[in-house]
């Protein structure tokens, strides 16, 4: 017997949601496929959260910086990055979540999740068109930064463990490294 999985569009899912049907579940939906996102440790859940702090000082008013929330990507994904980088204003999001063309960056924080983040997610993202992808491996401690997007990949990879790094949306900004893995 040959196993076919169900892929679900993004109005399929999204209908789902709005039923309650998915109440209670960590889901989010990858190339259609829904699938259940591990509990967060609280190594995770800190250094996220601290994160998200010292990016919306550093990025004041120029973005909103935006944690564990949706994104609607083409490509019938409706992921939930740890921390999104968008456009402003917000309440345009309470019409749609961000499109790839309101992303600036996003950033993943992995500990059991690493696998997925640096092949299924990284694909995912680069696919729609998100020009930079950040993921923090909490194993190592270490910043692995994807950019360079050409023919739907992901051209560059580069590990940082320590140093400054600027956004390609923002370039006149520095963002420690270290900051994004201590508290």
């Amino acid at each position: 017997m040959t196993l076919t999985t169900a892929k679900w569009t993004l109005a399929e899912y999204h209908q789902l949601v709005e039923t309650g049907m998915l109440d209670n579940k960590r889901v989010e939906l990858l190339e259609g496929i829904i699938v259940e996102m591990p509990p967060e440790g609280m190594p995770h859940a800190v250094y996220c959260t601290e994160s998200v702090q010292y990016l919306s000082i550093l990025l004041a008013n120029r973005a909103k910086v935006r944690e564990g929330n949706p994104i609607t990507l083409p490509n019938d994904s409706e992921p939930e990055p740890d921390i999104a980088i968008v456009r402003t204003p917000n309440r345009q999001y309470l019409t749609h979540h961000p499109y790839p063309a309101d992303i600036f960056w996003l950033i993943e924080y992995a500990n059991t999740t690493l696998r997925k983040d640096i092949t299924e997610k990284k694909r995912v993202y680069a696919e729609a068109g998100i020009e930079e992808y950040w993921v923090v491996n909490l194993q190592t401690p270490e910043l692995i930064l994807f950019r360079d997007l050409a023919s739907d990949t992901y051209q560059s990879e580069r590990r940082l463990a320590t140093g400054n790094i600027s956004p390609l949306s923002f370039p006149d900004i520095q963002i420690d490294v270290t900051k994004l893995f201590t508290v």
